[in-house]
């Protein structure tokens, strides 16, 4: 039996929807202070692999917000959508954003633990890396 799941999320305007065929069932929380910049806390977000088809895509903005990645999000209603991978064209969309329906999901890790405001605090027990440990291991490599 597979941990992945197929399901769909949407901007609050309902003119962007993502379909992804692999919704890992496994959330990270990434602390990293663009992150908190983009969204006023942590990204509570899911792996949703490369394979995913977007709708609506004339209503998508990206900010290229790293050698590496970029953010998606929609032109109309300001919903954050996605972090995609460039390399790889990973996308990772917001928890909260993924139809309840097929939203089984299980706290697994936290990044950026080190940029981890003071002023609040995860109980559950998880994974977690520093920053430098995410670089080490995601970054793309300079050879």
């Amino acid at each position: 039996m597979s941990d992945l799941n197929a399901g769909k999320t949407s901007c609050l305007c309902g003119r962007v929807s993502l379909e992804a065929k692999n919704i890992s069932p496994h959330v990270h929380a990434c602390h990293c202070s663009m992150c908190r910049k983009w969204g006023g806390g942590p990204m509570l977000a899911v792996d949703c692999g490369a394979e995913v088809k977007l709708h609506g895509e004339e209503h998508i903005s990206v900010y290229d917000s790293s050698e590496w990645a970029e953010r998606g999000f929609c032109s109309h209603c300001g919903t954050h959508l996605f972090y995609r991978l460039k390399a790889s064209g990973e996308y990772m969309v917001p928890a909260g954003s993924v139809d309840s329906s097929t939203a089984n999901f299980v706290f697994k890790g936290q990044i950026f633990i080190d940029e981890q405001p003071s002023w609040y605090h995860f109980g559950n027990d998880t994974e977690n890396m520093t920053g430098a440990e995410v670089f080490a291991k995601y970054a793309p490599s300079e050879e």
